[in-house]
């Protein structure tokens, strides 16, 4: 029996027909939604005979001519060798060579098969095999094509079913888990935070049913939408497209295959696809770049985010202003500035959440512990596992985790933020260093920071991201730390005490007293954790007494930066109208990251709420919420700041005297003097290492080749804003009077 359904119809019915009669509105045609698409206000008409004439002169053939439509410039000596069925439209033609980049080529229409197209005005359309039903903007330029279609039933990568498809047919992206247990609908414009809210809160079915409607409203379910190519857009040297809707100034050249997507692009950020892509069901968003034998499939790439040089991004959403490169990316929620670039590494089931670096080597998520595929990992902000890292389903990791290069045998739940993780198999241990990056990486850290914000190109700013290291997020966690690092404390000093009926209230009291005495007992003792690492191996945490003091500190700093900000939003002219205008309430409250958007859990537990009661009624009213959100988030860290400063300094805040709002305001400048010191001394590593300098013939060659270290303009920067900082302290004291 034949496999391929080969169906024959008559040739004059080629270019009609694209909806079915059933699917016809009353008193429409099947251009109503063509025509609708069309805007760009060109006044087309029928030919003359003469140019119909000339057109058939130039091999041009149409099995109706009354069906081809053209403006008033057209010019029917630039339209050579086309065959045209069904409605064609073709907007002004002048005797112009339009030129991008190295290519330059006349406008007009040439050996192309064109069926059921409208066109701007000057556009080249040069030896495109098959060019059906697309709406093709002015100034575009689509050459060596081998087949660029439209379907009636279209989705352009959006997670929608037409009039009369079954629920099968549906694109799904299996976020977070490969067992298809955290799916969302993809659709264009779905930002992180809607990945993140949709994937997780799985039980509360009325949000679930609710996130599926919006997306249903978002987008009509009628057949017959038309694929658009925007102005300025240029195509060149591709195979297939297949119903692809593409914005303004895009530019494809050599892609294989391209279907069901929409690609943004525009004023506001150019998209580009290159050689040897392929890319089916997605959407990307402004300003991308796709180059090099990319492979994409379920997917939603986010404003101006990368993929290149063979990577491979499946069932996954890429945040903005995110890369990866060459490796394989697979079931993945990655948030905003992530990094991955490496030919060998590879991510599955995992939930990213930003700022983070994947280097080469990494195996995370590919051990799957339980009896099927639906092991997930979870990495707080700033995550950095390096060289050769393989870690196993299920762990979660706090903020701006470091991972040392090795095979980590067993699940890891890493409540300590800033840390660095090693596996040390000579001991049979897992070793951890809290608050590794300010002893020792400041340069790094600090920079990653900077970074991060200076390269944020996004147009659309709807959720406002955080970069910062001390934020409500890691400052919560730094917290969870100190809670920590007291309890396995004491219960380090109780056992080297042989005191084995002790409980978890006395550890902690142990612990708390030795570590805020700065006591160098500490140093002596064997501190273990027993709540890390599931094994039977020891966790040992090392430099545990410096990285207690270090914390807090950063949470002192971090608060009186808060209080300063505070201060001169409300303009006290004096201690005594300071107190009067400090909350008397201050309460830390738990923060979540929503897609690299930081805001209190109460307030995403009302957003829950209002769509779950239909206040929130599409995505369109979410992201408006995430606007007002946004707008908020600068006062509510401020009193985040300040519930952690009355929580850390043990003052009631509105009841300070001179005395002790010098020493917080000393304590801050002492923080921020050791802060710009260890980013100096840090890089300055690199400078005085033997090591590092013995590729070089002399230090004066080395300088050429990395530039000199009083010559950085980071540490530069650090340097200046360390001078600022204490201007603005000495300017509020003197304000307030103290």
């Amino acid at each position: 029996m034949a496999q391929n359904n080969i169906t024959k119809t008559p040739l004059d019915a080629l270019g009609y027909g694209f909806i079915k009669d059933h699917h016809i509105p009353k008193g429409k045609d099947e251009y109503y939604l063509r025509n609708m698409q069309m805007r760009n206000g060109i006044h087309y008409r029928t030919l003359t005979a003469y140019e119909i004439e000339q057109l058939v002169r130039n091999g041009n053939t149409t099995d109706n001519w009354n069906h081809i439509l053209v403006s008033d410039a057209f010019n029917p000596d630039l339209v050579k060798n086309c065959k045209f069925h069904g409605l064609v439209r073709i907007g002004k033609l002048e005797p112009f060579c339009l030129g991008f980049s190295d290519l330059k080529t006349p406008v007009g229409l040439y050996n192309s098969t064109i069926i059921s197209c409208d066109f701007g005005d000057n556009v080249v359309i040069n030896n495109v095999n098959y060019l059906s039903h697309y709406i093709i903007g002015s100034e575009a330029i689509i050459t060596n094509v081998n087949e660029l279609v439209t379907t009636n039933h279209s989705k352009f990568g959006n997670g929608i079913i037409k009039v009369d498809e079954k629920e099968e047919v549906r694109i799904w992206l299996e976020l977070c888990n490969e067992n298809t247990g955290r799916k969302v609908l993809p659709f264009d414009g779905m930002l992180p935070g809607d990945a993140f809210l949709w994937s997780r809160f799985r039980d509360d079915k009325i949000l679930q049913n609710k996130l599926v409607e919006f997306t249903e409203k978002k987008f009509n379910n009628k057949r017959g939408y038309y694929g658009k190519v925007g102005d300025r857009t240029v195509i060149k040297n591709c195979n297939i497209i297949k119903d692809v809707w593409v914005g303004s100034d895009a530019y494809f050249k050599g892609a294989n295959k391209l279907k069901n997507l929409t690609v943004n692009s525009g004023p506001e950020g150019r998209t580009q696809i290159g050689e040897g892509c392929e890319m089916v069901n997605g959407t990307i968003g402004l300003g991308c770049r796709i180059f090099y034998g990319v492979k994409a499939v379920r997917f939603i790439m986010a404003d101006h985010s990368q993929l290149k040089y063979g990577a491979r991004l499946i069932n996954s959403y890429l945040g903005q202003n995110a890369t990866i490169s060459c490796c394989e990316v697979l079931n993945s929620l990655i948030f905003p500035a992530h990094e991955q670039h490496h030919n060998n590494s590879f991510l599955c089931a995992a939930l990213v959440m930003g700022q983070s670096n994947i280097a080469a080597g990494a195996t995370i998520g590919s051990n799957h512990n339980s009896r099927s595929a639906d092991g997930e990992i979870i990495m707080g902000r700033g995550f950095w596992p390096g060289l050769c890292v393989s870690l196993k389903h299920n762990s979660i990791f706090a903020s701006f985790t470091m991972i040392n290069k090795g095979d980590y045998p067993a699940e890891l739940n890493i409540p300590i933020p800033f840390c660095l993780i090693s596996n040390d198999t000579k001991n049979d241990q897992l070793t951890i260093m809290p608050a590794y990056w300010f002893l020792y990486n400041m340069y790094a850290l600090a920079r990653n920071a900077w970074k991060y914000a200076h390269r944020d190109k996004r147009f659309d700013k709807t959720q406002e991201l955080e970069y910062n290291y001390l934020a409500p997020d890691s400052i919560n966690e730094i917290f969870t730390a100190l809670e920590k690092l007291e309890l396995y404390t004491g219960k380090a000093y109780l056992r080297s005490e042989k005191k084995t009926d002790s409980d978890i209230t006395e550890a902690i009291a142990v612990g708390k007293l030795l570590l805020k005495s700065n006591n160098k007992l500490v140093d002596s003792l064997l501190i273990t954790a027993d709540d890390i690492e599931n094994s039977k191996r020891k966790t040992v945490l090392v430099k545990v007494r410096q990285a207690y003091k270090v914390f807090e500190d950063v949470l002192l700093f971090y608060g009186v930066k808060e209080l300063i900000g505070f201060i001169k939003a409300n303009g006290p002219t004096s201690l005594a109208e300071l107190r009067k205008q400090l909350p008397s309430k201050l309460s830390r409250d738990k923060w979540i990251n929503l897609g690299g958007q930081l805001m209190p859990e109460a307030d995403l537990t009302e957003l829950r709420k209002k769509i779950n009661t239909g206040k929130i009624k599409g995505w369109d009213d979410l992201h408006a919420q995430y606007a007002i959100k946004g707008s908020l988030y600068a006062n509510q860290k401020c009193m985040h700041g300040l519930a952690t400063l009355k929580e850390i300094a043990g003052l009631p805040l509105n009841k300070l005297d001179e005395h002790q709002i010098s020493y917080l305001f000393n304590s801050a400048i002492a923080t921020m003097e050791w802060i710009t010191k260890g980013i100096h001394d840090s890089r300055a590593k690199d400078y005085s290492n033997p090591f590092r300098k013995m590729v070089y013939e002399s230090f004066a060659e080395m300088n050429e080749v990395v530039g000199k270290l009083e010559d950085n303009s980071f540490i530069k920067e650090q340097i200046m804003e360390l001078k600022s900082f204490k201007k603005e302290i000495s300017s509020l004291k003197k304000q307030i009077g103290v």
